[in-house]
């Protein structure tokens, strides 16, 4: 697996589905926690560790949000950012469309600017010193209200020409698309890119839901909607890009092993999926190690491994002429690791 892994570390790439919160690793918790005075209910990076050991959404959502009562200051928004930035610029990434919480922040009495700007500046540092490109996706909390989103969404609006759309997150069973509908048709209003998390745990009815009323950009996760193969003939008629992450899948059990996951499946129906890795601090795994272990779970090809990638461009936000830009390093790079043997 060496020269594959080698080949799909410089295989350029973007990563579509990234929450920035679920990359806060136990050293990070710790030193932000002791320059900010917030006291944890942990005593050691170990034991931070082990309360990792979760197996169901719900148990994970509990950790991350006690973690990130240590994010207080632009300062922190910042070098959370950029220490992401930097594992994720190792692992072959040229551009990530990165996901933010801010109601996970507002309702602890964090200003939405504080968050936003902290981000802001440190995609833009990464784009000075590591050259990877970054847009920014505010996602709203699913187990909260309509009305909670619709503030969010008036907190946002001094921003809104550095936001490139909204998200939907959090847990997922019970909190169905359709209760979000308005506001998503509010952010489409103003111009916002939107996405959705559906079909994770949640049934396929909800990415119907996602498609029909909140009328998604793209789809997060989606690995129900082979369960339906109506469904599964719409998303790949459409184009439907399709953020699957398979070390978040596996951590919460979402598949009992990578080797039954659907990932090579879903190429296979013409289904335009890429690769990701959600909440790389909690889940084992950024977006190399995602990548790696997927290929070698289900023995994707050379050939998968590419068409991956440039699906990562192709349903990226960026422009027409980026996308083909990248799309056109990705040719020269496999070109050059043919021609190299």
């Amino acid at each position: 697996m060496t020269d594959m892994s080698d080949f799909i570390r410089g295989l350029p790439k973007a990563e579509l589905h990234l929450h920035i919160e679920g990359s806060l690793e136990p050293e990070q918790m710790f030193e932000f926690a002791r320059r900010n005075r917030v006291a944890l209910p942990f005593d050691s990076v170990e034991a931070v560790r082990a309360a990792y050991a979760f197996s169901n959404l719900q148990d994970f959502l509990d950790i991350y949000y006690q973690g990130a009562n240590v994010l207080l200051t632009e300062e922190d928004f910042r070098d959370l950012a950029l220490a992401y930035f930097r594992r994720v610029a190792a692992d072959g990434a040229r551009h990530v469309e990165l996901f933010f919480d801010p109601q996970t922040h507002t309702d602890r009495g964090v200003p939405f600017a504080v968050v936003a700007d902290g981000l802001l500046a440190g995609m833009a540092q990464a784009k000075r010193e590591l050259g990877v490109t970054s847009k920014l996706i505010l996602c709203f909390l699913r187990h909260l209200d309509e009305g909670a989103a619709f503030a969010t969404l008036k907190d946002a609006e001094p921003y809104l020409d550095r936001i490139a759309g909204v998200g939907l997150d959090s847990s997922e069973v019970g909190h169905p698309p359709r209760k979000f509908e308005r506001v998503f048709a509010a952010a489409r209003e103003r111009g916002l890119k939107l996405v959705a998390h559906a079909g994770e745990e949640g049934p396929p009815e909800y990415v119907w839901e996602a498609l029909d009323l909140l009328q998604v950009d793209r789809l997060d996760h989606g690995n129900r909607s082979l369960e339906d193969e109506a469904l599964s003939r719409r998303l790949a008629e459409e184009g439907m890009t399709l953020t699957v992450c398979p070390l978040s899948n596996l951590k919460l059990c979402v598949v009992d092993d990578l080797k039954t996951h659907p990932l090579k499946r879903m190429l296979q129906l013409g289904l335009k999926a890429t690769v990701n890795s959600d909440d790389p601090a909690y889940f084992g795994g950024y977006l190399g190690q995602n990548w790696t272990a997927i290929a070698e779970a289900v023995d994707l090809s050379r050939d998968e491994l590419v068409t991956l990638a440039k699906n990562s461009f192709t349903g990226s936000f960026l422009s027409p002429a980026e996308v083909q830009q990248r799309l056109a390093e990705i040719d020269a790079y496999v070109a050059g690791a043919t021609a190299a043997g």
